[in-house]
């Protein structure tokens, strides 16, 4: 009896893509990240998605400005969060205190995590890879990141130090100590 053994073609491992490689690339119409050293490829998430990512861009860049806080960085700005693979994570919106800020700002991706991270939820997301995000921005040092559903017009808040809640409608979002005094109702941003 002949023992035969199915070939079976192997794929080469893809090759892994750095934050410096990822700055040479273009992706017309598409929101990208690096997540340890693999390119996440998305669609634009939408009108409604827009129209609250800049109002709370508005909301905080006033009182950033009035209370000489710091920088608030919108559009998907790119974070270096992990090395060697890489990671670069793009947050709808970012706040980095005034004394983390740097000068002059960098023309690639920062190499340090936002003081406040915020994410927007589209009707798209997923909360498996919602809730990486988070992960990734808390285990790289952010003390504070929101998660916006303006879908179901509440948000919740993750802290570093593994905490969270829910924020409704009619609660202000808080700056905590990120953004102390900040305080802005969810519905003013939806």
């Amino acid at each position: 009896m002949t023992s035969e053994r199915a070939y079976v073609p192997t794929m080469p491992p893809a090759a892994l893509v750095t934050a410096d490689e990822l700055l040479q690339m273009s992706f017309p119409d598409k929101r990208v990240e690096l997540v340890r050293g693999v390119l996440v490829v998305r669609e634009p998430p939408g009108y409604h998605h827009g129209a609250v990512t800049a109002r709370l861009a508005q909301i905080l860049i006033n009182y950033a400005d009035a209370h000489e806080q710091g920088q608030v960085l919108a559009g998907d700005a790119g974070f270096k969060l992990e090395a060697n693979p890489d990671t670069v994570r793009g947050p709808d919106l970012a706040f980095v205190r005034r004394d983390r800020a740097p000068n002059p700002a960098p023309r690639g991706f920062a190499d340090f995590p936002p003081d406040l991270a915020v994410e927007i939820l589209s009707p798209r997301d997923r909360p498996g890879e919602v809730l990486a995000k988070v992960a990734d921005w808390l285990n790289a040092g952010t003390p504070l990141v929101w998660v916006i559903d303006p879908e179901r017009r509440r948000a919740r808040v993750y802290r570093q130090d593994g905490s969270e809640a829910i924020v409704a409608e009619d609660t202000p979002l808080d700056g905590e100590q990120v953004l102390p005094g900040f305080s802005c109702p969810l519905g003013d941003i939806l």
